[in-house]
């Protein structure tokens, strides 16, 4: 029997009726409390004062908001109210004009300074006085400032993001705000993302209506209906109209102004909806009503399309609404407009702005003008204007704190026309003085001197002032009293240095059993400066010698000595002589003082060579001389013969001062040496003479090759301190021959030039007469 498995039952069909995904994420969620830009549920809201100057001087005059009342300036009107535009005024009507439409009508004039005057204020005559007066907004910008205050008082300080627009409207960014308020009304807002992931969808908000009748609401499109459910983005502005009503609440309650604000999802479309239903309301475009919203515009009323640019777009398209030019693609826009701004224009008619709610509430520049009529044609006149011009910006950087350094100017503006002319002369505010209205007044007077110097100042059609670049002040200054401290306090400040005191001496204590090594134990002498030493005069008989040895190397003078062969061959002469590297250490150790005599400078000893410090040091006692070899006496008496004619008297050193070590003792100014028990006498009959100093020479080998190498490194000392002259063409050959013929004497082995090494036999062993290393015998 076959088998077969049972047909799967039918799925029941969706409903309706079930939730709906929202189509923001989670990620859209977390961006909206970091202000961004992107945000597609983000909140911007725009603030505008009706008829703010209107209303300045309603408030102030105490008036019925509903009696009809314009501004005047001159005989001209800068603001009319709304109950007096409903006669049909306008602000390009004369007052004249505006009487005969609105008898009821209240003209109240602005404020205007004086010559003389420190203060801005009110005249009925003031427009017969047009020569003389200029108009001070001082009183409008003394009311925007409070309802600014107002504003930033009612939202929360952390939550806060406002740009102060103009005298009259503010931007607000309330992404934050909203967003703060959202997790609080909506729970499950606050978990995390299913699965940790953001790009997943957010909860489907309640199906609940939203109660919009508080607002003007922007009517959606035919497709759109307001049956459908609503989704966040609905839900976060209608929480961002909740928090600007209560603003606009707060705002008329302290200070009774009315304003009206726009609600949308960038500043481009809040600031056209502020406009959208005045006076004293609030619009709100949802994002699901923008392209109906702005299909009812001109584009010229947006912003920055309504100068030049718009212009242009109009005579280029031949139309200025919105519906006519969202046919046209981008490459259109591009082609006609350039890249940048076809894509700009492009963006903006849908209505996309990504511009951000820049945090600035505080003024960046001060100005004071005045148009002349007729025009003035003096300096003298022209510096009782500057004088206004002070007393107006000067009052009002005393509003901004100037006095309590709190923010101060950086710079001078002084603009001048005449005729179609126009030049600005600029200078700094200097920062190390306060400002002053009479220091201002003379800055001005130097740009004014300027201009003047420059010709061409008359007749002076228009005139302004102005200071900018703020800074905030230097807080926190005290004067040189601030810095000292009396009494307990100055008290427990001595004893702690004190403490510090002794904790520093005994560190010093410490420091000073450490011993530190001068150039090191494995240098010569510590230091080549110390090994080279200080610059000698030869003796007659080295130079003599000197003047031997460069005529008989006429072979090969051309070839210049190396350095480094140089180095090598002082080094090795050291080494020859005492048997190893020589150490300051030791000579100074093995040379004390007697108790009458006084140390030698030690500027002088470092400049000293090695020979001139053991030979030129003074005798020593005979106490100090046990143990003292027969050999170190007899090479001082040796140097002493050859060194006592040429230092009989002081020679200046390399300082330019006379040298006291240039006196070296002599063979009776030494004590008798301390023989020990192994040592005996020489006999004087079987020494032998040395051919170059005619002293007896020891019969002991060491010795004798010891006396060598002193003459050797005579010579050496003697050739590095001055070089050789050019040798002579004549009598080098004669002077080679009786070279040779001393070196085959065996005595005469240090006179030549010789190579590193000593030669077999460790005397004078014999060589050729040959310079350099060729004379050398190896093994």
């Amino acid at each position: 029997m076959h088998s077969s498995s049972p047909p799967f039952p039918n799925s029941t069909p969706l409903s309706s009726h079930l939730p709906r995904k929202s189509k923001y994420t989670w990620k859209n969620l977390s961006t909206l409390s970091a202000y961004s830009p992107q945000s597609p549920l983000r909140v911007i809201a725009h603030i505008d004062l009706d008829a703010f100057y209107a209303q300045c001087e309603t408030v102030r005059l105490g008036l019925d908001p509903a009696k009809p009342l314009a501004v005047q300036q001159w005989q001209g009107l800068i603001a009319i109210n709304y109950p007096a535009r409903a006669y049909g005024l306008s602000r390009h009507v004369t007052i004249t004009e505006a009487k005969e439409k609105c008898p009821e009508l209240v003209c109240q004039h602005v404020a205007t300074w004086k010559e003389g005057d420190t203060q801005w204020s009110y005249s009925d005559d003031a427009y017969k006085e047009m020569a003389t007066r200029k108009v001070s907004l001082d009183p409008y910008r003394t009311q925007s400032r409070r309802i600014l205050a107002v504003i930033k008082e009612t939202l929360p300080k952390d939550l806060q993001r406002v740009e102060k627009a103009s005298v009259d409207e503010v931007f607000l960014d309330l992404s934050a705000h909203v967003h703060h308020r959202l997790l609080e009304q909506y729970p499950e807002l606050q978990g995390p993302p299913p699965y940790d992931d953001p790009s997943e969808p957010l909860p489907r908000p309640p199906t609940t209506a939203l109660d919009w009748s508080a607002d003007a609401l922007v009517d959606l499109p035919e497709s759109e209906s307001e049956e459908d459910d609503p989704d966040w983005d609905d839900i976060a502005l209608l929480t961002a109209s909740q928090i600007v009503r209560d603003v606009r609440q707060q705002i008329y309650d302290q200070l009774h102004f009315t304003c009206s604000a726009g609600l949308a999802r960038n500043k481009m479309l809040s600031k056209l909806g502020s406009a959208y239903k005045k006076p004293a309301n609030q619009t709100v475009i949802r994002n699901r009503a923008i392209p109906h919203f702005l299909s009812t515009f001109k584009f010229t009323k947006i912003r920055n399309l309504g100068g030049k640019l718009g212009d242009e777009i109009v005579s280029r398209f031949q139309t200025e609404q919105i519906s006519d030019l969202l046919p046209h693609s981008l490459e259109t826009l591009k082609k006609h407009l350039g890249d940048d701004t076809g894509s700009w224009l492009y963006a903006t008619l849908r209505g996309d702005d990504s511009s951000e709610v820049n945090p600035r509430t505080q003024i960046k520049s001060m100005l004071s003008a005045k148009s002349f009529r007729p025009s003035i044609n003096d300096a003298t006149t022209a510096t009782k204007w500057l004088r206004i011009f002070i007393s107006d910006i000067f009052s009002r950087l005393v509003e901004e704190g100037v006095l309590e350094n709190k923010r101060r100017p950086k710079t001078m503006n002084l603009h001048h026309r005449c005729g179609q002319a126009t030049r600005s002369k600029s200078t700094p505010i200097p920062l190390g003085r306060k400002i002053t209205e009479d220091g201002l007044l003379e800055l001005a007077k130097g740009l004014l001197a300027q201009v003047v110097v420059d010709g061409r100042a008359w007749p002076c059609a228009n005139l302004s002032l102005s200071v900018g670049g703020f800074e905030e002040g230097v807080s926190g200054n005290k004067g040189i009293g601030g810095f000292l401290v009396h009494g307990e306090e100055a008290r427990a400040l001595r004893e702690s240095d004190d403490g510090r005191r002794g904790d520093s001496a005994v560190g010093d204590e410490m420091r000073s059993n450490k011993r530190r090594k001068v150039g090191g134990s494995d240098a010569v002498g510590g230091g080549i400066a110390r090994f080279f030493g200080a610059p000698q005069p030869p003796s007659r008989q080295e130079s003599k010698d000197s003047e031997g040895e460069a005529s008989a190397g006429e072979e090969d003078a051309e070839d210049e000595r190396d350095e480094v062969k140089k180095m090598h061959d002082r080094e090795d002469a050291i080494e020859d002589l005492y048997g190893g590297p020589l150490h300051s250490k030791d000579l100074h150790e093995n040379h004390a003082l007697s108790p009458n005599e006084e140390p030698p400078d030690p500027a002088i000893l470092e400049r000293s060579s090695p020979i001139d410090k053991i030979y030129s040091s003074p005798s020593k006692t005979a106490s100090q001389e046990t143990g003292a070899s027969r050999e170190d006496k007899i090479k001082a008496q040796i140097y002493a013969s050859h060194q006592q004619e040429d230092y009989a008297k002081p020679h200046a050193t390399s300082a330019g001062t006379a040298n006291p070590w240039s006196t070296y003792p002599t063979e009776e100014d030494l004590p008798p040496p301390a023989l020990s028990p192994k040592q005996t006498e020489v006999n004087p009959h079987e020494q032998q003479q040395c051919p170059r100093c005619h002293l007896p020479l020891p019969s002991s080998p060491s010795s004798k090759t010891e006396h060598e190498d002193f003459h050797y490194a005579q010579d050496l000392q003697s050739q590095l301190r001055s070089p050789p002259p050019p040798p002579h063409q004549g009598a080098s050959r004669k002077r080679e021959e009786e070279r040779a013929a001393q070196t085959r004497g065996g005595v005469g082995r240090g006179r030549g030039k010789r190579g590193r090494g000593r030669g077999s036999g460790g005397g004078g062993g014999g060589g050729s007469g040959e310079r350099g290393q060729k004379r050398l015998a190896f093994g």
